[in-house]
């Protein structure tokens, strides 16, 4: 006896193979599901390009406090449209889901999290097709060619180059890519020859989702030093308008106190105000001044009496 098939889909099928294939899908979601209530950050990753054997080793070095989801978009899909209403803004993630994504399901910061993706990516030639990540610029300055076809090569991607010293040189630097541009096979050569790989392999990182806010890879891609840098200037910048406006706050008083003495200081000075702390000094002024004066002042000599001549 034939076994039944359901579904046009699924036609020819066994029931026993659709239902195992439906509780199996049921069960993706449903862990999909109790991650989304478990932790606090969902990041979105997409795996196109990144060879199996790489993804295998990047599964292993992200260690136990980071879990990895991969499985069809529209289990993703329908896994958020559940916690849809739990989570703040969370269907936001929906129009993440871009190429071929995975879920990362962590409790860790996303700042953290973007950080470790980056460290745990390696460099690779550019491939035809491949868009490039950057500006790919050709520096000026001698190589290490022999004088031959080369220079037609280089030529033909926008490289001006030319023969010093037995051996080619360019002579003003070229962009022969720009960011978001797809590598030409040509390019891609002159790249290779040129050692330069400006391509990376790893998780790439779309956005991160914490407590109804998406960090995107502009915002996550910040490099700490520059962020720590950035965060150290505005204060620097904040304190000094602070100190500008007059605004008192525990980070200015001193200064405030110290400005103020000094400008009180000045005024007493410059009006001849007599205080105790200026009293030496304005005694001192006027002594000085005084002498001055009487330098500048001839007095007629005094009249001898009878007696004394």
């Amino acid at each position: 006896m034939k076994a039944k098939t359901i579904g046009s889909k699924n036609a020819g099928r066994p029931v026993d193979y659709v239902a195992k294939a439906v509780a199996a899908k049921k069960k993706v979601v449903d862990v999909l599901v109790e991650f989304f209530n478990t932790y606090s950050v969902v990041a979105v990753v997409n795996l196109e390009r990144l060879p199996a054997a790489q993804l295998q080793r990047l599964r292993i070095s992200l260690g136990d406090d980071l879990h990895m989801v991969m499985c069809k978009k529209t289990l993703m899909k329908f896994a958020i449209s559940s916690v849809k209403g739990k989570l703040k803004d969370v269907e936001q993630l929906l129009d993440l889901l871009s190429g071929m994504p995975a879920l990362l399901f962590t409790n860790e910061n996303p700042f953290k999290l973007a950080n470790l993706l980056q460290k745990s990516k390696s460099k690779a030639p550019a491939k035809p097709g491949q868009t490039a990540p950057y500006d790919i610029v050709i520096p000026a300055g001698p190589t290490s060619f022999a004088p031959g076809p080369i220079i037609s090569e280089l030529a033909a991607v926008g490289i001006k180059a030319g023969v010093e010293g037995g051996k080619i040189a360019v002579k003003v630097a070229s962009t022969i890519v720009r960011e978001g541009e797809k590598i030409k096979p040509k390019v891609a050569e002159v790249l290779a020859k040129f050692s330069i790989q400006p391509m990376e392999i790893g998780l790439n990182l779309v956005a991160a989702y914490e407590n109804g806010i998406i960090y995107g890879t502009k915002v996550l891609s910040v490099d700490p030093a520059t962020y720590v840098s950035e965060l150290v200037a505005a204060a620097i910048d904040a304190r000094n308008l602070a100190v500008e406006v007059g605004f008192p706050a525990v980070e200015t008083i001193v200064v405030l106190i110290t400005k103020s003495v000094r400008q009180a200081r000045h005024v007493a000075k410059e009006f001849g105000i007599m205080v105790p702390e200026l009293a030496e000094e304005l005694v001192g002024k006027a002594w000085i001044e005084a002498a001055a004066i009487e330098s500048m002042i001839k007095f007629p000599a005094a009249e001898q009496s009878p007696q004394q001549q």
